[in-house]
């Protein structure tokens, strides 16, 4: 597929199949530990065979890392522990050359507290950067208002040299940005046209429904265990906010560049007003839950509800990004489907229908081979801040110390994160050094070596379901609809358009199901098991077919 910008159709960003790389944990080139921009050169010829169109790295830039490089220290600059300018501008052009494209991350609702910006911003009020944060006064001696950080404790931290609380929604560590300032908005976008300017494609836009933050009144919100109310809903989505993402992207349409936004959905008209094509914004978003919310809330009659209901707000304006996994959600396979006995068959089933549904599917580093949430002995092993709150936050709450770590483990942003698994050998390929987090340990058995060996291996069906996918523009671009199976275990429904009709028959159960195909000549193109479709059949666990009418 040919990326350059003079060849674009208006839409190509939806024939694209993404792919997430976590460059901390993707591939370490030289024994130190951590995954670097040489490892991820040496593993373009993996992702081209494996069908990818683009390449999404999370954060690469200077960062002292308190939240894993979404604290940035310098927009500008390459963190040396990745590699350098030079090796990024390498793998642009290796990945230009197989057709892959360049997505980074973006993220301007916050910056690091060592970022010049903030450094400078704290030692005055009436200087350059005196307001490109938010600063205000203490309010009878305490917060200026009773909100919590998302990592815990207050969104508030004082500032000696000032005299004044600055806003953090994450980290103390992660000031967040004034965007009242005409300073930051004119800095932020000569950054955004710089890395255009360098050749990245787009952007994954990170937690961008904050921007504007309203009027700092009181949450009503219940208090948690430390005395404060966790409030994003009343900063989320507001007018300034959808204002600056427009002008954001009207930047990058210059460019012929997309961007997809993580964003806050609290119901679906948020989702349309986010990447509707009407409202010259995000090509498509990426919408936020919490892992604690969603591991709680979870059910395949819900999965099915969301996805209906997503499609009919969106069909005729707008576009899906397609993701069941990322950084911050624990692996897709342990949460959705079976990690043990019915690993390999939910992991094809989760991917069949992630490359069926309408929209662009994102996959994120190793679940294409069905890597699974990790589960370490003690809190110390963990490194991600989340999880750390998390397990603090219930002991104080009175959770034993055992419950506090199931609690955490289960939302740790970390089950993502550990390294990726390329052999059955110490390091898991991955690194000939100590690795920054520990490798998961059932690398023996799940690695890339030993899937590239299986023609019935998870990655073979992902290479499999990826080329139809291209060959298919019904697939790719053609209409969908639900069929009402009667059991929220099965999944069935239609893909049609370009003068073919597909059927789509998932079971997200771990017990057999009965269904009855449509009337009607279908043939099986490919399923995750070793049998056709019959006209009346009985499901086995985690069974999955794409099937077209003929």
């Amino acid at each position: 597929m040919e990326h350059t910008r003079e060849k674009r159709s208006k839409d190509w960003f939806k024939d694209l199949e993404i792919y997430q790389i976590y460059p901390k944990s993707f591939m370490d080139s030289n024994g130190d530990g951590i995954g670097d921009l040489p490892g991820i050169i040496s593993k373009l010829d993996y992702l081209e065979k494996l069908g990818i169109d683009a390449i999404w790295l999370s954060p690469i830039y200077v960062s002292p890392c308190y939240d894993n490089g979404y604290d940035i220290a310098d927009y500008d600059r390459i963190d040396p522990v990745f590699g350098t300018i030079e090796d990024l501008e390498r793998l642009r052009d290796e990945a230009h050359g197989r057709g892959i494209c360049l997505i980074m991350d973006l993220v301007v609702n916050h910056t690091s507290s060592f970022h010049e910006w903030f450094r400078e911003s704290r030692k005055s009020r009436t200087g350059q950067y005196s307001d490109y944060y938010i600063w205000k006064d203490p309010k009878d001696g305490k917060e200026p208002n009773n909100w919590a950080s998302c990592f815990g404790g207050s969104a508030w931290e004082y500032c000696e040299e000032r005299g004044q609380y600055y806003l953090h929604m994450f980290a103390k560590e992660q000031p967040d940005l004034n965007w009242k300032s005409e300073g930051v908005r004119k800095s932020i976008f000569a950054m955004i046209r710089r890395w255009l300017d360098f050749g990245v494609d787009g952007f994954r836009v990170d937690a961008i429904s904050y921007l504007d933050k309203g009027d700092f009144c009181d949450s009503t919100n219940t208090l948690n265990a430390e005395g404060y109310a966790l409030d994003m809903d009343a900063i989320s989505n507001r007018p300034g906010t959808h204002a600056i993402i427009k002008d954001i992207c009207r930047i990058l349409d210059e460019y012929d560049a997309f961007a997809v936004g993580e964003v806050n959905i609290k119901k679906l008209s948020d989702y349309r007003d986010y990447c509707s094509e009407d409202r010259k914004e995000f090509k498509m978003a990426i919408p936020f839950v919490p892992p604690i919310v969603e591991i709680g809330t979870w059910s395949p009659a819900k999965m099915k509800r969301d996805i209906v209901a997503s499609y009919e707000t969106m069909k005729d304006d707008g576009w899906w990004a397609r993701f069941l996994s990322n950084h911050d959600k624990p692996r897709q396979v342990s949460l959705y489907g079976n990690d043990t006995t019915y690993r390999i068959d939910s992991a094809k089933m989760l991917a069949m229908l992630m490359q069926t549904l309408p929209g662009t599917p994102f996959i994120f580093q190793g679940e294409e081979i069905g890597m699974t949430d990790v589960h370490y002995p003690s809190i110390g092993c963990y490194n991600d801040i989340d999880t750390r709150n998390a397990y603090r936050t219930a002991l104080l709450e009175g959770k034993s110390e055992e419950e506090a770590l199931r609690i955490a483990a289960a939302i740790s942003r970390d089950n993502a994160r550990t390294p990726m698994q390329w052999k059955n050998e110490e390091g898991a390929g991955f690194t000939t050094g100590k690795p920054w987090l520990e490798i998961n340990g059932n690398y023996r058995t799940i690695n890339v070596e030993s899937s590239l060996a299986d023609d019935e291996s998870i990655l073979s069906f992902y290479r499999k379901l990826i080329e139809i996918r291209k060959k298919e523009p019904c697939l790719r671009r053609g209409s969908m609809e639900f069929h009402n199976t009667g059991d929220d275990c099965i999944f069935a429904f239609s893909r049609m358009g370009y003068g073919k009709e597909f059927l789509v028959l998932l079971n997200f159960s771990d017990s057999p199901r009965r269904y009855s195909l449509p009337a009607g000549n279908w043939m099986s193109v490919i399923s995750n098991g070793k049998r056709s479709a019959q006209e009346s059949m009985v499901l086995k666990p985690y069974e999955a077919f794409l099937l077209e009418r003929r």
